[in-house]
């Protein structure tokens, strides 16, 4: 049986305003009374009703988080920074896999919309035009969280993917790496192409010719580091080290390397991208950039929180710092 409202106010003896002030947290209830209905709540065991509630307040006190990958330690971090930040402000979140495919982020926007969210976090690989026509037109506030819109029209949190890529490939350099290769991430990516622009940045102000032999694309996976690795080792001038898009082609370059019998980092050097928890699991341990994951996931879902109670909002781009984490994996 679907207990009501009314049950509890006729059971308390008290009006349903009385019971609605009462879970609602409304002070304006004599202390006798707040106990008496709050001692039937317990009893009949009610539940206020989310929607009814949202009908009357316009808002569910829920936002909708949409990422591309669930399984992800990377997401996984930025996931639960957006969970811990929306309930210290009490809102409930829907979380969403996209599998970094456009019409199914189209989709499940739609998707968020229809069930009425206060707000919404989006992470993706490539913000196009459809994405931003749809963020624009939405009736509630947007937030990009390590997506990158080129052109700034939605509100983002990011870390200078370019800069950062450009300080580990230097690093990689300063130690006397002048054959580096770069293995990047999904093509399409707009922050790929920032990382790809860091890395070239550094060879040539470095006075490194580019040799296109040693950029090889892979898609984040750790398959993908194993297989760039294998076409790396087949060639006739090695590289000395090698720069990866993110942590997970990373430890596969490292695995492949040593099931090939190379030695990390005595025969070839590996930095990675993101500092997940899999640096700290491989051995040797993974030199690689610092992009805190959760701390982007905790400034987008309070960012939002700012936009959807109206607060004001000095910066609607926000880059967060980054760092090279120095570790076994390169000399």
């Amino acid at each position: 049986m679907n207990i009501t409202i009314y049950d509890v106010a006729r059971e308390a003896n008290v009006s349903m305003a009385t019971v609605s002030r009462v879970v609602n947290g409304n002070p304006n209830v004599k202390p006798t009374t707040r106990k008496k209905v709050l001692a039937t709540i317990e009893r009949l065991g009610y539940r206020p009703n989310a929607v009814a509630r949202g009908l009357a307040s316009k808002k569910t006190t829920t936002v909708g988080a949409i990422i591309p990958d669930i399984s992800s330690i990377f997401f996984a971090e930025l996931a639960r920074g957006i969970e811990d930040i929306a309930t210290m402000y009490k809102y409930n979140m829907i979380l969403s896999n996209s599998d970094q495919n456009k019409d199914k982020e189209l989709q499940l926007i739609n998707t968020m919309l229809e069930k009425q969210v206060d707000g919404i976090i989006f992470m993706g690989g490539t913000i196009t035009d459809e994405h931003v026509k749809q963020f624009k037109t939405s009736s509630v506030p947007v937030v990009l969280a390590a997506t990158y819109d080129e052109n700034n029209a939605i509100p983002s949190v990011n870390i200078d993917y370019g800069q950062a890529a450009y300080e580990a490939t230097k690093y990689l350099i300063d130690k006397g790496n002048t054959t580096t290769a770069f293995i990047s991430g999904q093509e399409d990516s707009h922050i790929n192409q920032l990382k790809f622009d860091g890395y070239l940045r550094a060879m040539k102000e470095s006075s490194i010719s580019i040799n296109e032999d040693l950029i090889l694309k892979g898609d984040y996976s750790y398959d993908s580091g194993i297989e760039a690795i294998n076409q790396i080792l087949e060639m006739e001038k090695k590289p000395t080290a090698v720069f990866v898009a993110s942590d997970e082609m990373a430890l596969g370059v490292i695995h492949g390397a040593q099931d090939k019998g190379y030695r990390v980092p005595d025969d070839i050097e590996v930095c990675g991208f993101d500092n997940t928890r899999l640096a700290t699991m491989v051995r040797p341990t993974l030199s690689t950039v610092v992009q805190p994951m959760y701390d982007i996931g905790a400034v987008a879902m309070r960012l939002l929180t700012k936009f959807m109670n109206k607060e004001e909002v000095e910066e609607q781009k926000v880059i967060l710092p980054h760092r090279i984490e120095k570790r076994n994996s390169t000399k």
